[in-house]
């Protein structure tokens, strides 16, 4: 089968991530992967065998916003033409973040029975939170027009509700795909050297944004008591940082509190955990949730709306904490002192296999 996958550009994140995960794991299964990339940004060592292709916009002209995303979608079409008339017909098509998917859906090109556009995040809180009246309505219609009719996957079921309800989106077909996982990596990977293993610790891994509210954790940890040290793995910027740091002298906890930085590899440190904490208003999937239990971490998460609820199932429910600081700090401490079991046969669902199945499976309607 040949697939397309297009994005806008590929900086670190989380679903640029996703998509080279996603990638790996179906070239591995015999398919032939395409990925353009909309800009030629790339932070990634890409995929042995991926033909990629970055198609730039060079237009320098002052009223260039007015015409970007026509241009853009027509510079795209051309990329594909070529490709399809070298190598066939793409069998399916992939896009990834929303402003690829605002050009994607100009596209003539492109068959739209072949489309699908994967949601990786929580669309209300993040375009409509901050709005209000004639803005949030126009934004809405926007969002709205783009998804309309057409074939969209989506990371959790919460994404896809989101979508449909709060955009009244009605697709033309959907699906539920979450996010892959190379499980024997990660635990390779967790298995290096660690300098704080032997040591009780508690963990969080994510990057110093107010959208992950790390005031709402170091106030829950504060109110736990627990003297372990909290460990705060993520990079952000210095007045979010001075932020945090001036917040954990005023609740008389700095002294065990470690900022960390970035981190290439955080799975020795998840992996020798006591516990890992999610205390997001959102998330699209939580993958730093599934991370934590391959390595069999137990976690405590706020049931923002997302991913997180769906991924804490059974006993691992008991982590799943309201979105205040007293619920959160009594989950902090439930799982604490009595962690749940983690059966790794239960993670099985996030392996890059059945992932790519499940994506191959669109292309067969």
């Amino acid at each position: 089968m040949r697939v397309l996958m297009i994005i806008d550009g590929l900086p670190g994140g989380g679903a640029e991530k996703v998509l080279l995960t996603l990638a790996q794991g179906m070239l591995a299964d015999g398919h032939r992967i395409s990925l353009f990339s909309l800009r030629s940004v790339c932070d990634y060592t890409l995929p042995a065998g991926i033909d990629y292709k970055a198609i730039v916009d060079e237009c320098r002209v002052p009223w260039r916003k007015l015409t970007e995303l026509s241009r853009r979608a027509k510079k795209l079409d051309s990329a594909i033409i070529q490709s399809e008339q070298r190598e066939g017909k793409f069998d399916l098509v992939i896009s990834h973040l929303h402003k690829t998917d605002r050009i994607v859906a100009r596209s003539q090109a492109l068959d739209p029975e072949k489309v699908w556009f994967c949601l990786h995040g929580m669309f209300s809180p993040s375009y409509l939170g901050h709005r209000k009246g004639f803005s949030r309505a126009i934004k809405r219609y926007k969002i709205g027009r783009v998804y309309r009719h057409r074939n969209i996957t989506a990371v959790s079921r919460a994404v896809l509700e989101d979508m449909t309800g709060e955009f009244a989106v009605t697709p033309a077909k959907s699906a539920v795909i979450n996010n892959p996982f190379d499980i024997e990596d990660i635990l390779r990977l967790a298995s290096e050297p660690c300098d704080m293993a032997g040591q009780d610790y508690l963990i969080h891994v994510g990057r110093l944004h107010p959208h992950k509210r790390h005031d709402r954790l170091l106030r829950s940890y504060a109110r736990t008591g627990i003297q372990s040290p909290l460990m705060i793995m993520g990079q952000g910027s210095d007045r979010e940082l001075s932020a945090l740091q001036a917040l954990a002298r005023e609740l008389n906890i700095a002294d065990r509190v470690i900022f960390r930085g970035f981190t290439a590899n955080p799975y020795p440190y998840i992996k020798h955990a006591r516990v890992l904490i999610l205390c997001s208003d959102s998330e699209g999937f939580g993958n730093v949730l599934v991370e934590a239990l391959i390595c069999q971490t137990p976690v405590v998460s706020t049931r923002c709306p997302g991913g997180p609820a769906e991924i804490l199932t059974g006993d691992l429910a008991r982590g799943l904490a309201e979105m205040n600081d007293v619920s959160l700090a009594e989950k902090i401490l439930t799982i604490y002192k009595n962690p749940p079991l983690i059966d790794p046969r239960t993670l099985e669902s996030y392996s890059i296999a059945a992932i790519c199945r499940k994506y191959a499976a669109l292309a067969e309607g």
